[in-house]
């Protein structure tokens, strides 16, 4: 155990073997409550939860936070075939297995959110209760692949398109260093939908300086920034490109509703948010048509997409006021 801004003092860590790959996972407390598993999405690790892990457990949780495949200590697999939901579910399931974890309450983030979706739709006998942030629920369409789907709409630049051709973003962030990538990620609030054009991707002048919000200090960027610049972005890049076969993958479950009570919170800047047709989705019936068991939604004004870092005691405190209920 070591006392550095990326392994706090009373953080525990640990590397378990789960699901045929070796995951490293963050945890703290040991409480009589049951466990809370905090999901992190993209770029991050499991230090994107620091300030829930502090607070979850001196309210007597024991919390867990792991780093996904492909991100941070836990082993990263090369082909993006092996990044499907089905893999990411079946490895959390087997982390709260290894732990002796049969039900836990469930928060998740940008990508995590989409995991903890789909982990809801599989193993629902699992997961008590689910506060999800940032990223709402997403039907599958059953004629149209995600990412078509998202090319026609948005065009070629849009992010996710963007991310699909293996190295091509890769080399983008090597050019534009990977601590400057970092910053501009985390710190970004212009609204939705992102547009990466091709070569001036992180585009940054010559001698300007990313300034870093309150929240947000050079340490913690250190800890981000040295993670991907040994693990590299090509795992978490991964998630992205197994976009297709995940819809391939679910065809059974089309039309599937989430039988989990939930709760959904959202920064009115978040990029997500801000994206052509979420907002009607999510304040509209489609969202609670998909989610029955959807009890509240949350919109924190003046707040962006990093939004468990940016206002870290409003969201513990919207976290526990759900999760103490079941």
């Amino acid at each position: 155990m070591t006392t550095t801004a990326a392994h706090p003092q009373a953080v525990v860590h640990q590397k378990l073997t789960v699901n045929g790959i070796t995951m490293h996972v963050a945890e703290e407390g040991s409480g009589d409550r049951p466990v809370v598993l905090f999901v992190h999405g993209f770029p991050e690790t499991w230090y994107t939860w620091r300030h829930q892990l502090r607070a979850f457990s001196s309210l007597g949780y024991r919390a867990v936070a792991p780093d996904l495949r492909g991100y941070g200590d836990t082993e990263a697999p090369d082909s993006p075939s092996d990044y499907t939901c089905h893999h990411v579910v079946g490895d959390l399931i087997s982390l709260m297995d290894s732990l002796g974890v049969d039900r836990f309450y469930l928060v998740a983030h940008d990508w995590g959110a989409l995991i903890g979706w789909y982990l809801c739709m599989f193993r629902p006998d699992r997961v008590l209760a689910y506060v999800c942030l940032t990223v709402p629920f997403r039907p599958r369409h059953p004629s149209m692949k995600p990412v078509d789907a998202m090319r026609a709409y948005f065009g070629d630049d849009y992010y996710i398109c963007r991310f699909q051709k293996p190295g091509d973003i890769e080399a983008e962030i090597e050019q534009a260093g990977v601590r400057n990538v970092i910053k501009l990620i985390l710190t970004g609030r212009r609204p939705g939908p992102p547009l990466l054009p091709k070569g001036k991707s992180f585009r940054i002048p010559p001698g300007v300086e990313i300034p870093l919000p309150s929240w947000l200090s050079e340490e913690d960027i250190d800890c981000f920034s040295g993670s991907f610049a040994k693990k590299g972005f090509t795992g978490g890049l991964n998630y992205y490109r197994a976009m297709d076969l995940n819809w391939e993958l679910t065809a059974a479950w089309t039309n599937v509703q989430i039988k989990v009570p939930v709760k959904f919170i959202v920064g009115n800047l978040d990029m997500t948010y801000t994206t052509t047709g979420v907002k009607e989705y999510v304040h509209g019936d489609g969202f609670k048509k998909d989610v029955p068991l959807l009890e509240d939604v949350v919109v924190m004004e003046g707040v962006g997409h990093f939004i468990n870092q940016e206002k870290p005691q409003e969201i513990n405190a919207h976290i526990h006021d759900f999760i103490k209920k079941y």
